[in-house]
């Protein structure tokens, strides 16, 4: 009995000073650590979900990349079509069903909205944190966490046909001489045309003169505080006003008839986003140039809206850590250029952005460059008040009605529907 007891003393022993050691010392000691630590992966799953946009060109993408994903990894990865408009009131419904994705995408400006409503949850980017670009950074974050993995970086910039303009228009008082020369309404022709009654596009020409959407104090907005009825902006309205009283733009002008214009060879100049770089690259071929937006009067680089389109983590996945793992993937360098390349969207990454690939492409190299200018739309739920009023304060300006009258009464209303809506 007390040879037994002898024997078991021992072994307590013996396992506490293998404890003791910890894995490094039990490496050195040609021992084999078997217990998990606390943040090892679980258990992989055999699939995850993952909405994609319904677009024939990022799905071949996607396709691609989530194949190399599962070669890698051994788990399959379920792509489903559903538009990114549709996916947050789909999620909405989906998801306390059960039927919901691991992995949905969408632009930023939506993060507040999915937050409030409790569909996604906040993502851990880890060392990968450093690789993205600081709008993306900034774009994604909300509350103080980061609630995505930034894919996809997009903004505007000036399109141009080199059989009409001789030279890069540099400055907006040469767009202006461009577009006196070469404006003539009755045969469908036009110097420079754009949406100039959707803030999307126009903003750069009110930021750029001092306006603002919210005030923002380390990152956090105030909604309280609309900068949309400033004196920058009135100067931005002035601006919008002369285009349309020049009948250098047309009212009512829709983007098929000035995407159909352009590509027809009529107009000199336009400012448009890269989604549209092939469609105006097969029309105009070599014809086709780029640039930044160019430089304001006052020798201020306008500043437009950065969009970015990341990818975001259902609340109602049940494999949260493999979800960001595909996530993580989908947006490493590799995967970014791929999409790029098959997608022709730019990346939301510093080392893609400055690949020569991208950097020194002569038609997408304009969008890379504006970026550095611009700045990320607000994230913020009270965002979605602002698009309506203000687009259709546009739409009297552009039809004549005096710009500080209509950008107070556009102001007020955006208030009143934020503090209707208890939007913050």
């Amino acid at each position: 009995m007390k040879k037994w007891l002898f024997y078991l003393v021992a072994m307590i022993l013996l396992t506490s000073i293998l404890t003791a050691c910890g894995p490094d010392d039990a490496k050195k000691s040609g021992g084999k650590e078997e217990a998990k630590s606390s943040d090892e992966m679980p258990e992989k799953p055999e699939s995850l979900k993952l909405w994609v946009n319904d677009e024939e060109k990022q799905k071949e993408a996607l396709k691609k990349m989530t194949d190399k994903y599962t070669e890698e990894t051994g788990i399959k990865v379920e792509m489903i079509p559903v538009s990114m408009l549709e996916q947050i009131e789909k999620l909405d419904v989906e998801g306390p069903a059960g039927n919901g994705p691991d992995v949905i995408f969408q632009p930023h400006d939506r993060i507040g909205d999915l937050v409030l409503r409790g569909l996604v949850e906040p993502v851990d980017l880890g060392d990968t944190e450093k690789e993205y670009t600081d709008n993306a950074l900034k774009a994604i974050q909300y509350d103080g966490e980061n609630w995505g993995y930034p894919a996809v970086s997009e903004t505007y910039a000036m399109f141009y046909n080199k059989a009409r303009v001789e030279k890069e228009p540099k400055t907006m008082k040469e767009i202006m001489e461009i577009a006196e020369r070469d404006t003539d309404p009755g045969k469908d022709q036009f110097g420079f045309l754009m949406e100039a009654a959707n803030l999307y596009f126009v903003y750069p020409f009110f930021s750029g003169n001092g306006a603002y959407v919210f005030g923002n104090k380390d990152g956090k907005y105030d909604v309280s505080d609309i900068g949309l009825n400033n004196e920058g902006a009135v100067k931005g309205g002035e601006l919008v006003k002369e285009w349309f009283d020049k009948k250098y733009i047309p009212q009512d002008l829709t983007p098929d008839i000035m995407n159909g214009l352009f590509k027809e060879g009529k107009v000199s100049t336009v400012i448009n986003g890269p989604w549209m770089v092939r469609e105006y690259a097969d029309a105009l071929e070599d014809d086709l140039g780029t640039a930044p937006i160019p430089v304001l009067d006052n020798g201020e680089n306008p500043k437009s809206f950065v969009g970015i389109k990341s990818y975001m983590l259902s609340y109602y996945s049940e494999n949260k850590e493999w979800a960001q793992d595909l996530m993580a993937y989908l947006t490493n360098f590799d995967s970014s250029m791929m999409y790029y390349e098959i997608a022709g969207e730019l990346p939301a990454r510093k080392d893609a952005m400055e690949d020569p690939n991208i950097a020194e492409d002569p038609i997408y190299s304009a969008f890379a460059e504006q970026t550095k200018y611009g700045e990320p739309m607000p994230s913020v739920p009270a965002m979605q008040q602002i698009w309506e009023p203000f687009n259709d304060c546009l739409n009297f300006i552009s039809k004549g009605e005096p710009v500080k009258e209509v950008l107070d009464e556009a102001v007020q209303t955006i208030q009143e529907k934020i503090e209707a809506s208890g939007a913050k």
